[in-house]
């Protein structure tokens, strides 16, 4: 058996890291590190290992047969484990756009899968070859095309309202449940299955990578107009006429004037910082490594975060509408620092 195991282990793997590798090389701005990517294939086999213990669990509480089981209760348990993965993700800055977050997802899925098709393999080593690569290959697909819906769509919602709560996860969260029901329900006939699954979400997937990349380089272009603007306005000190300077001082009677001082540097280091990044994502758009991080840098962004230090959480909700107001504005300079 360990031998027949040994033979057919590739066709748990190939596939999906074939994939995955395609997803890679479709990002142009190569977001992610390789090191982040294989740490989420790894914390995806862990995932798996976790569904198995707990599905196991759940089954001797199901009062129904083990079809209607895998149907519709293991989906739910087996993406709202992935989804945690991709909580931490998006929390933690770590994806920004959906490109990223679409890579990071189907990296999560392919841990997923190889160890929930090297587990099938194991134990059934006597299904016909045909089989095994046909539901191994739907599998993997199917696990890493979820986790990358989950993740696309949440980062999408996350990209409008960076400080939103776990609620914003329930769309991609729904969504990737529904396709992994509908995909096990047709696992009675694995052929099909496994067609309908790469007829879809390659399509899906492709689609929303290619938007993704067109609202990322749309996003450069304004911000990077909009960071110009505002720190020419600080230099020539025409700021305090501007409608953010306007909006700046309507904030006097609520802040003393050093905290009001503080927060015009913010505002002046963050738009130095945010050029200095998009000015990385445009080097790597067009193929170039960047120069590491110099210590002239990290200087700002550590006096950044001194000055936010300062100012309190309430001077950086205030000044929220200024700086940082969606989740890209985060993200670049997590990206930077990193």
């Amino acid at each position: 058996m360990n031998a027949v195991l040994l033979l057919r282990a590739p066709i748990a793997l190939i596939p999906v890291l074939l994939f995955l590798l395609a997803l890679v090389q479709l990002d142009a701005y190569k977001l992610l590190r390789v090191r982040l990517v294989l740490a989420m294939v790894g914390a995806g086999g862990l995932a798996a290992g976790a569904s198995y213990l707990i599905n196991n669990q759940a089954y001797t509480a199901f009062s129904g047969d083990f079809t209607a089981y895998s149907r519709y209760v293991s989906p739910w348990i087996e993406e709202c484990l992935k989804a945690v993965l991709v909580v931490f993700l998006i929390r933690t800055r770590r994806v920004g756009v959906a490109v990223d977050a679409g890579i990071a997802g189907f990296a999560i899925g392919t841990g997923f899968a190889l160890v929930e098709n090297l587990y099938y393999l194991g134990t059934r080593p006597d299904a016909a070859l045909a089989v095994q690569v046909i539901r191994g290959f739907g599998t993997a697909i199917m696990h890493g095309g979820t986790a990358a819906l989950l993740a696309m769509i949440s980062i999408t919602l996350y990209e409008k309202r960076p400080h939103g709560g776990p609620q914003l996860l329930l769309p991609g969260f729904l969504a990737a449940v529904a396709l992994h029901t509908a995909f096990n329900v047709l696992l009675v006939r694995p052929a099909l299955a496994t067609l309908a699954i790469l007829v879809v979400l390659p399509v899906v997937i492709h689609l929303v990578f290619r938007y993704s990349e067109r609202s990322l380089r749309a996003w450069l272009d304004a911000d990077l107009e909009s960071n110009v603007q505002l720190l020419e306005s600080i230099t020539t000190g025409t700021f305090l006429n501007s409608n953010a300077g306007r909006y700046l001082q309507a904030l006097r009677a609520r802040f003393r004037g050093e905290d009001l001082a503080d927060m015009l540097c913010c505002l002046r280091l963050h738009g130095e910082l945010a050029l200095r990044a998009k000015g990385v994502l445009m080097l790597r758009e067009s193929g170039i490594d960047e120069a590491p991080i110099d210590a002239e840098t990290r200087e700002k962004l550590a006096e950044l975060a001194q000055l936010k230090r300062a100012i309190g959480k309430a001077g950086v909700l205030a000044l929220r509408p200024l700086m940082m107001a969606t989740g890209k504005d985060i993200w670049e300079l997590t990206l930077l620092g990193r």
